[in-house]
């Protein structure tokens, strides 16, 4: 039967090499050429090489014997004869590889043994693994997730058979990476299907095929579907062992001595150390000099120790509660607990480059910190002149609860690709512990994976095992790779278990028993890892035991130190601003004025269009008349006062960036920072040009995304990376910004006391009763006030003899932790914002903006109000007016001459002084007996301008105006200042401060029309009757 098979086979053999010497001599013959003699050496090396059919036929008798001690060219010659290939194929074959037209010369003859269907079947099979692999995967280190193999995964399920198993197929088309690529060589079915169980289903689950770019697609496929598998070096494998090792023994070391402590550790996901060292040194060489990182309380302490290099006696000196400055100096801050602080640290990475990190604090409010940590970044890339976006890098980090559930999750990734607002593409690491607190994930999410919000975005998603650290570090070096490529957003799935329940004192096995027992039976990352590398053979016992016992005597010996470390207020600074005080440091008072020849030139400026520019024609009128303010024929309105303290501003130098919804135009359409072409659609932005040369984004105004709390938090992150920048948010109406409230709250409001980290940061939320119902009335500004840390029962130290300096206050604004304005003339808008600027240190400021206000008639200013000349006796420089005295009343002095005729004084803030004044107008002889004055800044508070003006009036009683509810707006906030100023210029404080207003609500105002003028006309007519 051999023989005869053998005869068979030979002859066939035969025509083919009749066929291939026919084609040979025919294309010698063509290029005038003889062909060259063969050694007999080599006759018997290959199919190519081969004329006996004597040796043909004892070849092919050893094939049947062993198929591997024949050559590989002649196995699949002769599986290509057993399949029926034609010996015109082979011939046409070795003739296109002889023209360099095939890498093998069976190649194409392979391909003829297939039919159109079976390549069609094949190309199905590999998309489905590359589309579905991922859900069989091994990504559950405890074996608890047990998925059923998509029916797709499976030869059969396209008509292959076992018996087709060891059949060779071609693979190749056009335009494609990776597995199908076509310059792949020809493999059986066994081998295509172990590479694609191998790359798709093992530690690692790739999701890209949702990404709609076949060339990012093809990037990944290139990298991960390689022919071969890929492995690390023995000296890869090392560095790998140790970051494992002092990830995991640093967590053992905790757990053993603070027991009782809450650390909220990194059991279970160790590889996370590796896997973000991987990062930056992958990143570092491919250009990124920054990386900022935010991220939950889960871990932290790893991170701070072994990522970020904070020294390990200042992290175990935290377990024991010291507050910094105990050792000697001040601390005016509250502190935070260890797991929520930050650091800075230049780390040096392996290949010799250097790389900035910053960790950010933040508070236990999962993902908040995202959009901050995205704002910073963005600063980072313009004061570093970062137009690649390549050198400044933002990780940030995610429970698995979290990502799904937290809508600022979405919030941010849809900022990925806005102009104003991208990175260049964020890294997120998803420390997935498959248990969110106590709640399992198929109650907190409906998506198969949690990650699955970030394809909405086209971001590639790289689930993996933590079990398996060099899968970690490759995923992570992939990421890596991938964002500094494409610039944009990647997701890690780091796949692990919490060892312990949310924190380490509390108990899992109420909840989760099952997951627990298992947990409690499995060994540690660090473990298995090092069992894996001895299976290997590449690392020795000893080696491990001289790693663990080294990385275990340096953390007894930090042990030991912290007992005498004595903390510093610098430990606690993730940056520092140098020549910026503290809140115990004095800072003397700038003035805000602005000489009237700079004034006119940046008015001149800012009011000019290109001769070409076809504005609107109500936009061409707006810009005629502010070009009438500049040369003093009008009084300069609200919108156009912003401008100048922006054009101002910038002319000095500083970094302007307002951002919100429809800010460049502005909701109520009174800014027009950006004028439309009508002709053409072109943009122009006067401020982008006050000065020649003026450098692109030096003034930023940009619509936003319909997001409060994302881009309030980009913004406040943006603000703390430089103090040179006056940065402001705008929302669209001031009731949104509730949307924020975490921001405001976590953030703004204590960020300084809790972090030292200062930020000046503008919002602007415009306010005011005009008949708009209850979600267009108020921005809640008793909920701003009520967080005002100022004590109202302790007024300042007043110096009156540096009172026309505007320096006898100390440091009261320097103390407290932010300052809340409620303007009444563009003038004092303009110096507000320009004080923000023009201080030695940083604060918070938010500013209840008007809408009534921005064309009202009497809301102007003259332009001299603007300028740097004081039109007040004594006065020394222009600036803010905290306190804006009645419009009959001119003495500024700290003891004026008192009017002892007036029975009243109304004290207000914001647009309805205008209405009280108006109406005081229209009743005869009432200015002699009602003063109203003004409280321009609510806080902090100005005890000391009260003070002059209840001095002022002597025999005044005292009344709180306003439009709010009684239980809303200022009152509850000036009520015990106002007594402490009574009791300070020696009256008797009433029980109560008198009070004119709406009364109390739950909504924030009426919707009807006609209520809401019968209310406010009655609160006008309270304030005013003095027998009220």
């Amino acid at each position: 039967m051999l023989a005869h098979s053998s005869r068979r086979v030979a002859g066939r053999v035969a025509r083919t090499l009749a066929a291939v010497q026919r084609d040979f001599k025919s294309s010698a013959e063509a290029g005038q050429a003889h062909p060259k003699p063969v050694p007999l050496s080599k006759l018997k090396d290959s199919f190519l090489d081969g004329t006996s059919s004597t040796y043909l036929e004892e070849l092919e008798q050893r094939y049947r014997e062993d198929p591997a001690s024949v050559d590989r060219t002649w196995a699949s010659f002769f599986k290509s004869m057993d399949m029926g290939v034609s010996a015109e194929a082979v011939a046409e074959a070795y003739d296109a590889f002889e023209r360099g037209e095939n890498a093998s010369p069976l190649a194409a003859a392979a391909v003829s043994a297939q039919s159109i269907q079976e390549s069609m079947r094949l190309l199905l099979l590999v998309r489905a693994y590359q589309v579905m692999g991922h859900l069989s995967a091994q990504l559950d280190p405890l074996g608890l997730d047990q998925r059923a193999a998509p029916a797709e995964l499976d030869h059969t399920f396209y008509g292959f058979s076992d018996a087709d198993l060891d059949r060779e197929f071609f693979l190749g088309t056009w335009n494609m990476e990776g597995f199908m690529a076509e310059d792949r060589p020809i493999r059986t079915l066994r081998e295509i299907l172990g590479r694609l169980r191998e790359t798709y289903c093992g530690p690692i689950g790739y999701e890209y095929m949702h990404i709609n770019d076949r060339e990012r697609c093809n990037w990944i496929r290139a990298r991960i579907e390689t022919a071969e598998r890929e492995s690390y070096s023995r000296q890869k494998k090392m560095l790998i062992l140790d970051r494992l090792s002092w990830s995991e023994l640093f967590e053992s070391f905790l757990a053993n001595k603070y027991t009782a402590a809450k650390r909220f550790g990194l059991e279970g996901c160790e590889a996370l150390i590796p896997g973000l060292k991987a990062i930056i040194d992958s990143a570092a060489e491919l250009e990124a000099r920054s990386v900022v990182i935010g991220m939950p309380h889960r871990g932290r302490l790893n991170i701070l120790a072994n990522v970020m290099r904070k020294p390990m006696e200042q992290v175990f000196s935290e377990f024991a509660g010291r507050r910094p400055g105990e050792g000697g100096g001040a601390y005016t801050g509250s502190g935070d607990v260890k797991y929520h602080l930050g650091t800075s640290y230049d780390r040096p990475t392996i290949h010799g480059k250097r790389v900035h990190l910053s960790l950010l604090a933040n508070p236990s409010h999962l993902e908040a910190v995202n959009t901050v940590c995205l704002g910073k970044v963005r600063a980072k890339q313009y004061y570093s002149a970062d137009d690649s976006r390549r050198a400044n890098l933002p990780i940030l980090m995610h429970g698995d609860g979290a990502f799904a559930g937290q809508g600022i999750v979405y919030e941010t990734l849809d900022m990925s690709a806005l102009p104003d607002y991208t990175v260049g593409g964020t890294i997120h690491v998803v420390v997935n512990n498959q248990v969110a607190f106590t709640t399992d994930p198929r109650k907190s999410r409906s998506s198969p994976y949690c990650t699955d919000v970030a394809k909405a975005l086209s971001a590639p998603v790289f689930h993996v095992n933590a079990d398996d650290a060099e899968a970690v570090v490759r995923v992570c070096e992939l990421a890596a790779e991938w964002r500094q490529t494409w610039g944009s957003d990647v997701v890690i799935d780091l796949i692990g278990y919490r060892r312990y329940g949310h924190n380490e004192i509390d108990e899992p096995m109420f909840t989760q028993p099952l997951m627990y027992s298992a947990i409690k039976r499995h060994a540690n990352p660090q473990q298995l890892y090092v069992q894996r590398l001895l299976a290997e053979g590449s690392v020795s016992k000893e080696t491990v035991d001289d790693i663990q016992s080294t990385v275990q005597a340096k953390l007894a010996a930090a042990f030991e130190g912290a007992k005498e470390h004595q903390p510093k207020l610098s430990d606690w600074l993730s940056s520092h601003w140098k020549g910026f005080n503290s809140p115990i440091q004095y800072s003397r008072i700038r003035n805000t004025g602005v000489p009237i020849d700079l004034l006119k030139s940046v008015g001149d400026v800012i009011t000019a269009l290109p001769a070409s520019f076809k504005p609107h024609r109500q936009i061409a009128k707006v810009y005629e008349n502010r070009r009438a303010m500049v040369a003093g024929e009008q009084g300069v309105d609200w919108g156009f006062a912003e401008a100048l303290a922006f054009g101002t501003l910038l002319a000095e130098g500083n970094h302007v960036r307002l951002s919100g919804q429809d800010v460049e135009r502005g909701t109520f359409s009174h800014r027009h920072a950006v004028v439309h072409d009508q002709a053409t659609g072109d943009k122009y932005t006067p401020l982008a040009h006050v000065y020649e040369d003026q450098r692109a984004g030096q003034f930023t105004v940009s619509n936003s995304s319909l997001s409060e709390f994302g881009i309030l938090g980009f913004e406040l992150g943006y603000s703390l990376e430089s103090p040179n920048a006056l940065v402001l948010w705008e929302a669209q109406f001031g009731d949104f910004a509730n949307g924020a409230q975490i921001i405001f709250d976590q953030f703004m409001s204590s960020g300084e006391a809790k972090w030292l980290r200062q930020s000046g940061l503008t919002v602007l939320l415009p306010h005011g009763y005009d008949g708009q119902g209850p979600e267009h009335s108020s921005a809640r500004m008793e909920r701003f006030l009520q967080m005002v840390d100022e004590d109202p029962y302790q007024p300042p130290v007043i110096d009156e003899k540096e009172w026309f300096t505007g320096g006898h206050l100390g440091s009261q604004t320097q103390r407290i932790n932010w300052q809340v304005v409620n303007c009444t003339t563009p003038a004092n808008y303009f110096h507000v914002l320009r004080r923000q600027i023009h201080r030695q240190f940083r604060k918070p400021l938010v500013v209840f903006s008007p809408k009534n206000l921005l064309r009202h008639p009497l809301a102007r200013s003259p332009l001299t109000e603007f300028d740097d000349k004081p039109d007040d006796k004594y006065i020394e420089g222009v600036r803010f007016k905290r306190v804006i005295m009645d419009e009959n009343a001119t003495d500024r002095s700290p003891n004026p001459e008192p009017v002892p005729g007036v029975k009243r004084v109304v004290f207000c803030s914001g647009k309805l002084y205008y209405e009280l004044a108006t109406e005081r107008a229209r009743q005869e002889g009432k200015a002699d007996e009602v003063a109203i004055v003004r409280i321009e800044q609510l806080a902090p508070f100005p005890f000391d301008l009260v003070e002059r003006e209840l001095r002022r009036y002597p025999n005044a009683e005292v009344l709180w105006a306003q439009e709010e509810p009684k239980n809303m707006g200022a009152y509850l906030h000036v009520q015990p200042r106002l007594q402490t100023c009574i009791q300070g210029v020696g009256g008797t404080p009433p029980m109560r401060i008198k009070y004119s207003g709406r009364k109390t609500m739950a909504s924030t105002a009426t919707g009807f029309g006609s209520v809401h003028a019968q209310e406010q006309a009655e609160l006008i007519a309270n304030a005013l009757d003095t027998s009220f």
